[in-house]
This record gives structure tokens, sequence and C-alpha cells, in this order.
């Protein structure tokens, strides 16, 4: 992580570590309060910050950045205060189960992150394969190819064949727009 990137981190963590923990007798009076948005719900949140933290810090270099893992907790957590203060939860058990949601949620979005990731990993390999047998068959065939006859080579159906060209052709734009302000800039 940067130097600006962990001076982010301790900031976020000092202001989280300076909120004052509630007592239990604090929770107790908060709790049944705390089902619907307010200032009772607001202030076990907070209360509770110091677990979203850590549990975006545990799950830190996994391909989301710790703020946003932040972000994210920080909303779980603000579910499960509603949910468990809605069930008439104990006080004593708050603080598990918060860190139990938050922990879950985390996953699941560090989970969700990872299959993003894959599937544009794929996306690229598919234009690269594409841009391949595109050029090749329009060597071979000495004119474009059509996408029937890419779905053959590729082995696609006509439809990603068609998704991954207009993908293609609107890269081959930009670059050449990109290319062409360059030279440009140059006269």
């Amino acid at each position: 992580m940067s130097e600006e990137g962990d001076a982010t981190l301790d900031e976020l963590s000092a202001q989280v570590r300076s909120i004052p923990r509630l007592r239990e007798d604090e929770v107790a009076r908060l709790l049944p309060q705390a089902g619907a948005s307010g200032p009772a719900q607001e202030r076990l949140v907070e209360d509770h910050l110091g677990v979203v933290f850590d549990a975006a810090l545990a799950r830190r270099d996994r391909g989301v950045d710790v703020v946003d893992l932040y972000q994210e907790g920080t909303l779980a957590a603000i579910v499960a205060v509603a949910e468990y203060s809605s069930r008439g939860g104990a006080p004593a058990g708050l603080r598990a189960y918060v860190a139990r949601v938050v922990g879950t949620h985390l996953d699941d979005t560090l989970e969700q992150a990872d299959l993003e990731r894959r599937a544009d990993e794929a996306f690229v390999r598919d234009a690269q394969l594409y841009e391949t047998a595109e050029v090749g068959l329009r060597h071979k065939l000495e004119r474009a190819p059509t996408t029937t006859e890419l779905a053959a080579v590729l082995e696609w159906p006509e439809e990603r064949v068609e998704v991954v060209a207009d993908a293609v052709n609107n890269a081959r734009q930009i670059w050449d727009q990109e290319i062409t302000q360059y030279l440009d800039d140059d006269d």
C-alpha cells in the first residue's frame, strides 16, 4: 500500500479508536430503540466501528481497498444492529453478532470482487482470441470475416462473437482517437 493509503488508514484508525466504547448498561438502554434509523442506532453502529475496521484490516490485500471494505462493513453493521434490535437480542451478544454479520458481508464482497475480476480477465482473453481469429481470417479470406465464420472458428455462439466484436471495435476506436490526438498535439 502507498504512503498515502497508509496515512488514510492511520487517520481512519485514529478516528475509530477515538470513539468512546459504550458500557453494557448503555447498550441495553439503546438496543430496544435501534431497530429503526435514529440516534440509538447511530450510536450503536458507531460503537462497533472498531469491529468493522478490524474486520476490514484482516481482509487487506485481497483485491479490495481497505477503505472500501470499511465502508461495506459499516453498511453491514447498520443492518446487523437493526436486525439484532428487532429480534430482541441480549446486549451482551451484540458485538459478536455484528462481527459475524460484518465478516460474512466482507467475505461475500471479496468473493464478488474476485468473480468480477475473473470475468474481466476472461473477457480480455476472449477479446484477444477474437482479434487473433479476425486478423487471421481476414488474411486467409482476403476480406473481412462474417460473424458466422468467426463463430465457427472460435466455437462460440454468434451472440458472443457480436458482443466481443463490439468491445474490440470500441477499444480500437478509442485507441485510434487517442493516437490521432497525440499525433495532432505534436504538430
